[in-house]
C-alpha cells in the first residue's frame, strides 16, 4: 500500500503532462540573423557573378554610347572647360547607365516577380541587399568608365595624369547614382514605371552632366545641380586641369558622399518598405 496521497501523485502527473505540453508548444528558437559585412560580402559576390554574365552586352552599349557622344561633340565645342564638362560627364554617364538605369529596372522586376519574397525570407539584413546590389552594379562600371575616359582624354588632348582620380569618383557617384536608383526601383508601384524612371533618370544625366555648365539656363543649372552625379563630374573635370585646386575636388567628392549615403539610406528604407507588403 501506497504511503503518498492520490491527490499529490495526480498533481504531479498533471504537473509533469503540462510541462510537457508546454514544451512540445514552444517554437524553437530562430537562428541569429547574419552579421551586416558578411552578408553584404556574399550578396556583393552573387550579384556581381550575375552581372558578370547578363550585363556585359549592355555594358558594352553604355560605353559605345558614352564614346558616339565625345566624337560628336568634338566638332561643336572648344578646348578648355567646355572639352573637360564633356569628357567627365560621358565618362560618370556609365555610372548611370549600369547604377541608376539597370538597377532600378533590376529591383523594379525583382519587386514585381515576387523576388523581395526570397531576400525577406533569409536571416540578411535590408542594408546588405540594398548595398550589396548596389556595389555590384557600381563595380561593374569600371572597365567602361576607365576606357571613356582615356579615349575621351586622347580625343580632346587633355593630360591623363590625374584620371587616378577615377579611384574615388566611380565608387561615390556610383554609390550615390546606385541607391537613387534603387530607390526609384522599389518606390515604383508597376514595373513599367521603374523601367520609365530609370530612363529619365540615365537621361538627366547625360543632358545635364554633359553639356558644359556654363551654357545651361538657369533653372536647369539648378536641376544639374541636384543631381547626385554632378559633383562626381565636377571632380573629374576640374583633375584636367594642369594645377587643380585639390580642395575643391575633394569637397565635390565629400558632397558625392554624402549624397551616397542619404541615397542608399532611403533605398534601404524603400527595400524595407517593399519586402512586408
Amino acid at each position: 500500500m501506497s504511503i503518498v496521497p492520490a491527490e499529490a501523485v495526480s498533481a504531479s502527473v498533471r504537473g509533469a503532462r503540462d510541462a510537457h505540453a508546454g514544451a512540445e508548444g514552444e517554437a524553437a528558437p530562430l537562428a541569429p540573423s547574419a552579421r551586416l559585412l558578411p552578408a553584404l560580402a556574399a550578396v556583393y559576390r552573387a550579384q556581381l557573378s550575375r552581372a558578370r554574365v547578363a550585363r556585359i552586352p549592355l555594358l558594352f552599349v553604355a560605353t559605345f554610347q558614352s564614346v558616339g557622344i565625345m566624337v560628336l561633340m568634338r566638332g561643336v565645342v572648344d578646348d578648355g572647360a567646355e572639352a573637360r564638362a564633356v569628357v567627365a560627364g560621358s565618362a560618370v554617364l556609365v555610372v548611370a547607365f549600369v547604377a541608376l538605369n539597370l538597377l532600378a529596372q533590376y529591383f523594379g522586376q525583382l519587386r514585381a516577380s515576387g523576388g523581395l519574397d526570397h531576400y525577406a525570407t533569409l536571416p540578411v539584413p535590408p542594408a546588405a541587399v540594398v548595398l550589396g546590389a548596389a556595389g555590384a552594379y557600381a563595380s561593374f562600371t569600371v572597365p567602361g568608365t576607365v576606357v571613356t575616359a582615356v579615349i575621351g582624354s586622347v580625343l580632346f588632348s587633355l593630360p591623363l595624369t590625374h584620371l587616378w582620380i577615377l579611384v574615388a569618383v566611380i565608387p561615390l557617384a556610383g554609390a550615390a547614382l546606385a541607391g537613387l536608383g534603387a530607390a526609384l526601383g522599389l518606390l515604383a508601384p508597376r514595373q513599367e514605371l521603374a523601367t520609365l524612371l530609370g530612363q529619365l533618370g540615365m537621361s538627366a544625366a547625360l543632358l545635364l552632366g554633359v553639356l558644359p555648365a556654363g551654357q545651361l539656363p538657369g533653372p536647369i543649372a539648378l536641376a544639374r545641380d541636384l543631381l547626385p552625379s554632378t559633383y562626381g563630374v565636377e571632380a573629374l573635370a576640374r583633375t584636367f586641369d594642369a594645377h587643380p585646386h585639390w580642395p575643391t575636388v575633394a569637397l565635390d567628392l565629400a558632397v558625392c558622399a554624402g549624397v551616397g549615403v542619404v541615397s542608399l539610406a532611403v533605398a534601404t528604407w524603400a527595400y524595407r518598405r517593399a519586402a512586408v507588403r
